[in-house]
């Protein structure tokens, strides 16, 4: 019988071992120690950002971050259907309004020419969401806000070290690193991701008063000078030490989890090419992605749904995960009177004939021909 492998496995070294006793050995084993101002302090400055403040999981990090801005009841944020539900989650939780663009078909990421038109007096921001490891095209949408007072929520989770070229219709443009181009930007440490934590979360900004709020936010507001005194309702947010100490281990070799990514993405796209009928990930001349995960969609000529097919490739060893179904066929957002009779045909589409291959950091050459002549002889 064939071993399966798997969709992801988490590459854990003994860098990371090694700090997890420090903090055994010296009781930091709750949300206070070093490693989370480190690991906050690293990562942010890494991103191009001032501050870093360590929560719980991605999820929360929005959460948090639509808190900061002060969205609430009739705000309304754009956002792309196709993203996790954490996006709308967020925003709904503050009582504001999601409102959806579709998706660019090349890069799966929000089509930002759809934006525009989608502003009212109510927006008060927009939320793109980088996909499986590619940059929205971030420029168009800081034009917009610029033009229209709003703020942008950097949704960063699968783009840990991707980089945008901004400014390139300019006289100055330049490569930065995705997580530092928004007004507040989150960031999922999941155990799949390019950092991982196991779980957590971070916010980066530069604005002080967002950073100050979002601490306060992510420890149930307590107050700096009387500790079980509240004036507001916060949430426990918090990672702990020995978590952060495992992501400091992580960002430690940043390059060499981005080599490998980078790596299994042209090993993936050199051999699937072949496969009449399949469209691969590709990386714009504005982008500098990490293949977070190797994301396949097949061809309307071809009969099966990613359904089907995952189901055949799971018969031949082979773990794969869907893609996300969009926020306006989402069951528990359509009951609340959203989106109702909303299409986005790219969304739709990429839903139905769109999966995830093997992408680990653990995955091998061998690996990937053995998930290739799988894919290939399902598709025969």
């Amino acid at each position: 019988m064939l071993n399966t492998i798997p969709v992801s496995e988490p590459l854990v070294g003994e860098r990371e071992l090694q700090y997890v006793r420090e903090c055994l050995t010296n009781g930091w084993i709750s949300s206070a120690g070093h490693f989370i101002e480190e690991f906050e302090e690293r990562w942010a400055a890494y991103c191009g950002m001032k501050y870093g403040i360590a929560v719980s999981s991605g999820t929360t990090a929005l959460q948090a971050a639509v808190r900061c801005l002060g969205l609430g009841p009739g705000d309304e944020v754009i956002m792309p259907s196709f993203t996790i539900i954490s996006c709308a989650l967020a925003v709904v939780d503050a009582g504001a309004v999601p409102v959806l663009v579709d998706s660019e078909p090349r890069t799966w990421c929000m089509d930002v020419t759809q934006v525009e038109s989608k502003i009212t007096r109510k927006t008060r921001a927009i939320m793109p969401v980088h996909i499986y490891g590619h940059p929205v095209d971030m420029d168009p949408l800081l034009g917009l806000a610029d033009k229209y007072a709003l703020k942008i929520v950097e949704d960063a989770a699968e783009v840990h070290g991707a980089e945008y070229l901004s400014g390139r219709v300019g006289e100055n443009p330049r490569w930065r690193r995705c997580g530092g181009l928004g007004d507040i930007s989150t960031f999922s440490f999941y155990a799949n991701k390019l950092i991982t934590t196991g779980e957590g979360g971070m916010i980066l900004t530069n604005e002080d008063a967002y950073a100050e709020k979002a601490r306060s936010l992510r420890n149930l507001c307590f107050q700096p000078g009387r500790r079980f005194f509240h004036t507001e309702l916060g949430y426990n947010f918090r990672l702990t030490n020995i978590q952060a100490a495992v992501g400091l281990a992580q960002l430690e070799r940043i390059e060499e989890n981005i080599a490998k990514k980078r790596w299994i993405g042209r090993a993936y796209s050199e051999q699937l090419c072949r496969i009449p009928g399949v469209q691969l990930p590709v990386e714009e001349p504005w982008a500098r992605q990490v293949y977070w995960m190797y994301g396949i969609v097949l061809d309307d000529s071809i009969e099966m749904n990613a359904d089907t097919l995952a189901q055949r490739l799971s018969e031949k060893g082979i773990e794969t995960r869907p893609f996300f179904l969009g926020m306006h066929q989402q069951p528990v957002l359509l009951n609340r009177g959203l989106f109702r009779g909303e299409h986005y045909p790219v969304a739709e589409h990429i839903a139905k004939k769109g999966l995830y291959l093997p992408s680990g950091l653990r995955l091998t050459r061998q690996q990937i021909q053995r998930v290739t002549e799988a894919l290939s002889a399902v598709l025969r």
